[in-house]
């Protein structure tokens, strides 16, 4: 029994970690111009956001939702928000998962923006199943199992604070 709490527990942690490392990197790459340009959402939310299906036509708007993403590129303010929002929300996920620092409260919204991706690309050409849900599964999953009790802060740090020791529905939230 000690073998498989043991295996569970390196399991956990490498997901989170895998998970963190992804979400660090996507976040990183676009705050760096790692493409050589400045991340702008702008061409994913008009273009990618069209959506694909098994034998629709080339160029065919299949994703229902494409006007909502199109339309939010017709205000600036909007997309500054978005285009910071994006690339350093994904480094705080990323940085929170590695860390195990209020690993619920990541996932969330880790689990959150891979929904969020997942139905804006609607890329349905090669099967329902795509990294972006697979990616808010395996997030979701990290928040659920605790993960950042794992070797990670939220188990060393987070639950021992006082403060939230006197709110016990903190450790839900953050740990």
């Amino acid at each position: 029994m000690e073998t498989i709490t043991r295996a569970r527990e390196r399991g956990i942690l490498f997901l989170r970690l895998l998970m963190g490392g992804v979400f660090l990197w996507a976040g990183t790459e676009k705050v760096l111009q790692v493409s050589g340009a400045p991340f702008d959402a702008a061409g994913f939310l008009k273009f990618g956001t069209m959506g694909t299906w098994p034998g629709a036509a080339e160029g065919a708007i299949i994703n229902p939702t494409h006007t909502f993403w199109a339309g939010l590129t017709t205000d600036p303010t909007l997309m500054t928000f978005i285009n910071f929002i994006v690339p350093f929300g994904q480094m705080g996920i990323g940085a929170a998962l590695i860390l195990g620092l209020f690993t619920r409260f990541a996932s969330v919204m880790g689990t959150a923006m891979m929904l969020f991706f997942f139905v804006a690309a609607w890329d349905f050409g090669r099967g329902v199943l795509n990294s972006h849900l697979v990616y808010a599964v395996t997030t979701g999953f990290l928040g659920y199992a605790a993960a950042g009790e794992v070797r990670g802060l939220d188990g060393a740090l987070v639950e021992r604070m006082s403060f939230v020791k006197r709110r016990p529905a903190l450790r839900y939230v953050l740990g």
